[in-house]
């Protein structure tokens, strides 16, 4: 499940939501890393009601402008609680390996360094690297 997606079906969890409104509390629930382009929402939605995660929940005109909402199916609160535990896994997997090497004193590399013994990659268009 890619981010964005994920993302989308966190923000109609709790309420069916138009387009607009799923942008805006998308954006709120990623602590504005996430900030879909409406062309990537549709394209979000459109892939999440092809795979049955999420319905059209009702239309209507306001200020002269249609306004679909979309609402989770059943399958979606399914995918996302999946999801969400898959992440929850891994992420507590990562804070365990962390606190090992912590605790067995394993002295962290800067990122340049590269693997042990290793030179850093040259960049590229600087000798020899692609341009």
């Amino acid at each position: 499940m890619t981010r964005a997606a994920f993302f989308v079906l966190t923000a109609l969890a709790d309420q069916p939501r138009h387009g607009y409104g799923i942008l805006r509390e998308v954006e709120e629930l990623s602590d504005g890393e996430v900030r879909l382009r409406v062309g990537t929402l549709y394209g979000v939605l459109d892939r999440l009601t092809a795979d049955g995660l999420i319905v059209l929940d009702r239309e209507e005109v306001r200020q002269g402008r249609l306004r679909r909402y979309y609402r989770l199916t059943d399958e979606g609160v399914t995918a996302l609680d999946a999801e969400a535990e898959r992440m929850a896994a891994g992420a507590g997997a990562a804070k365990r390996r962390i606190a090992e090497g912590r605790s067995a004193g394993t002295p962290a590399r800067p990122a340049a360094e590269g693997p042990a013994g290793l030179e850093p990659p040259t960049p590229p268009g600087l000798a020899g690297g692609c341009a």
